[in-house]
């Protein structure tokens, strides 16, 4: 009887299906406006791909919170360290407008409801994009988003001050209606059990140094990473809805820095999006967030009506 050649790929792969069955007796805990209140501007989720994606996924990732502990664990007594909480980080990446913050809000508000109520935070990485005044002086405001954009030295303190147990971490705002970093805001992280960590370049290894010489990137602290996929045709049709239901809404805000973008015409507004698009976020997806697909544990492909259609699963 000749042998089966060995499996390579990487992922098990499941329909939605056959990943809703994973869910098990796993309860909801969270109500239809609850979903309808975490959703964001563009992303039509329903209560009932809620309970089809993400209570198998908490489940799962229940399983990996204690896995990762019994590892601590064994690691504090071989190296006789006092033991102390290590906050579980989960990574959340993908394209601009694929709906990275409405998956991570409803992984926050599902993991609050655990029967142990943890005490989960949630931070966006736009806070870590340099200022306005920093980009314009580097000649780079117009690749906002791209790697050089972020002070990812800061990043990834943060995220080390996270993982070894620091108090009180303080975390840039980023406020996407003046479209910079806001001075002198900050939020304070302090001593999380969970920790979401939602943004588009997260998963980047970065640059090896050619002496050998260990360095940390960001993706080293991330103990589970998820990265939310979609056809680019898609993601384009997505970004601009989201465009024009802001140029209806927040760009008409008088203290919006998009607020000349409400005044234009519907087919300037239109062509100045696209441009947004084709110039800038499609580029930096083709040649930044995408290639680092391969390296999340969980894939989630959407379709063209933005639900979940396909879920892919590292090996262990």
């Amino acid at each position: 009887m000749a042998k089966r050649p060995p499996v390579l790929a990487p992922y098990h792969r499941f329909t939605k299906k056959q990943w809703s069955a994973l869910r098990a007796d796993e309860p909801m805990t969270l109500t239809r406006e609850d979903v309808s209140r975490l959703r964001t501007l563009s992303d039509p989720i329903s209560l009932e791909e809620a309970e089809e994606i993400y209570l198998p996924l908490t489940r799962l990732l229940s399983f990996y919170v204690e896995a990762i502990q019994g590892l601590h664990n064994v690691s504090t007594r071989f190296l006789e360290t006092p033991d102390q909480k290590v906050p579980f980080i989960i990574g959340v990446a993908g394209s601009v407008a694929v709906g990275k913050s409405t998956t991570a809000r409803i992984l926050q508000a599902l993991l609050q409801r655990w029967p142990s109520s943890p005490k989960v935070d949630l931070v966006t990485t736009d806070g870590f994009l340099y200022p306005n005044a920093v980009l314009a002086e580097r000649g780079i405001m117009e690749r906002k988003g791209f790697p050089e954009s972020y002070d990812r030295t800061r990043f990834v303190q943060f995220l080390s001050d996270i993982k070894s147990g620091k108090g009180g971490v303080k975390v840039p705002v980023y406020s996407h209606l003046v479209y910079d970093v806001v001075e002198g805001g900050e939020i304070v992280i302090d001593r999380p059990d969970i920790l979401i960590v939602e943004g588009l370049n997260i998963l980047q290894p970065g640059e090896l140094p050619k002496t050998g010489k260990p360095i940390l990137f960001a993706s080293d602290f991330i103990d589970f990473s998820i990265y939310i996929d979609a056809d680019n045709d898609d993601l384009e049709d997505w970004f601009m809805e989201r465009f024009f239901r802001l140029r209806e809404t927040a760009f008409k805000d008088p203290t919006s820095f998009f607020r000349r973008f409400a005044e234009m015409s519907e087919a300037e507004a239109g062509e100045f999006g696209r441009m947004v698009w084709r110039t800038i976020n499609l580029p930096n997806l083709l040649d930044n967030v995408l290639p680092t697909r391969g390296r999340a544990d969980l894939i989630l492909k959407k379709g063209k009506s933005h639900m979940i259609e396909d879920v892919q699963l590292r090996r262990v």
